[in-house]
């Protein structure tokens, strides 16, 4: 069979946060497990996916290298307790498996906000990391694009890219709805803060400062998305230059009161936006003129009606996946017998060359031109029924019976010995 391809999986649905964070793959680290890969086993069509929820290995072999793959990358990452985190890991060992779970991973279908815009992007990216090395074959190159064409089909034709699905994606289109190039403040680094950092880092006009009780978590991040960093302690003079504070800070009483605005008085229009739970913005700070707050169940609220829609979506986004992994199994099938199509066409055209040679010493130029293209012609009509069921073997699963018997008849393994 053709299709060869497999993959190993670490994502959400399985793995906890701290889990995923150790095995995340930057670009550099990308490429250099692909070149290990391609050192120690037998491999074409390689791709290495990483995002902030999922870290993938995606590879063609006749060989089931699923369990030796994730052992390397563990220990590429500095990771002992193999056993452990191999339990983590979904593995994918026949091609229709593994390409049907790429098609759901970039189309957004596994993403853990159902029909994540950034898939698609992070998916192309990982793509150019394997053409980059070369590592993309035919087969990697015909999928992907495949899965593109789906990807266009899926936006023009559903409601599963529409809106903002997530809490932190839903506070981000809040905020740029507010007012034109804002300088934002984040407090609060967890899960949800670190989501709104890295939604925001694809917007442009926005000069944003982060703050986070521990700075090293702050620093890192603002050294990651090229964001301004501020001390905890000085979070009161960076409310009075912010025109908008996104706050997720756990705590047990509001953070940001009533009190803490009086003391800032003389400030600038304000706008919170409190994604925390318990609330960290009070409410009384609306008393305050100028002062405006949005709380996580007006967000929440946007981000659930938008899920509505694509979840709504989904099955229509399975018939557009279904009918692109039709289209690309016929290919796949089909390249089974593409070296046997190319060795009659070769076997066929060695002899049209030598009758040539034998019949047309005396013929002038004009003549032996016609005759050229007379000879072409019927060689391309003979082939023509061979090659049309070929492909419609392939399609009942008979290919080989009929590749064997072509072989026969033109002795074509010897063709290629001597070709």
């Amino acid at each position: 069979m053709y299709n060869q391809f497999k993959s190993i999986s670490l994502s959400h649905r399985n793995a906890p946060l701290a889990v995923r964070e150790q095995l995340a793959l930057n670009e550099a680290e990308a490429k250099g497990i692909m070149l290990r890969l391609k050192d120690f086993f037998d491999v074409s069509d390689v791709l290495a996916v990483s995002t902030c929820n999922r870290t993938e290995i995606y590879y063609s072999s006749a060989a089931d290298l699923n369990n030796d793959i994730i052992k390397l990358l563990l220990i590429e990452k500095g990771i002992a307790d193999i056993d452990t985190f191999n339990q983590y890991f979904e593995k994918f060992s026949d091609g229709d498996s593994a390409v049907r779970h790429l098609f759901q991973v970039a189309t957004g279908l596994q993403s853990q906000v159902v029909g994540d815009m950034q898939i698609p992007n992070q998916i192309k990216h990982a793509y150019q990391w394997s053409a980059d090395l070369n590592m993309a074959g035919p087969f990697l190159h015909r999928l992907l694009h495949t899965i593109f064409f789906a990807n266009k089909r899926v936006a023009q034709e559903t409601f599963f890219r529409d809106g903002a699905a997530s809490v932190s994606y839903a506070a981000v289109e809040l905020l740029e709805g507010l007012m034109p190039n804002p300088k934002v403040l984040i407090v609060g680094l967890g899960e949800v803060g670190t989501d709104v950092c890295r939604n925001l880092a694809q917007k442009q006009g926005m000069e944003v400062s982060i703050i986070n009780r521990t700075k090293s978590k702050a620093e890192q991040l603002g050294a990651e998305l090229g964001f301004r960093v501020a001390e905890f302690s000085d979070v009161e003079a960076e409310i009075s230059r912010a025109d908008i504070i996104v706050s997720s800070i756990v705590r047990d009483e509001p953070f940001f009161s009533k009190e803490m605005m009086v003391r800032l008085r003389g400030m600038s229009f304000k706008y919170f936006i409190d994604l925390s739970v318990p609330r960290s913005v009070s409410p009384e700070v609306e008393e305050i003129p100028g002062v405006m707050l949005y709380t996580i169940d007006s967000v929440r609220s946007k981000a659930d009606a938008a899920l509505h829609r694509r979840l709504e979506a989904v099955p229509h986004v399975r018939e557009i996946i279904h009918e692109a992994m039709l289209e690309f199994n016929d290919w796949s099938r089909e390249m089974i017998v593409s070296p046997t199509i190319q060795k009659l066409k070769g076997a066929l055209e060695q002899i049209r060359k030598e009758e040539l040679t034998r019949f047309t010493k005396n013929l002038s130029e004009s003549e032996m031109e016609k005759v050229d293209r007379i000879t072409t012609s019927m060689m391309q009509k003979i082939l023509k029924l061979p090659v049309l069921q070929l492909k419609a073997a392939c399609k009942r699963g008979e290919a080989e019976t009929l590749i064997d018997v072509l072989n026969d008849l033109f002795n074509l393994e010897k063709e290629k010995e001597n070709s």
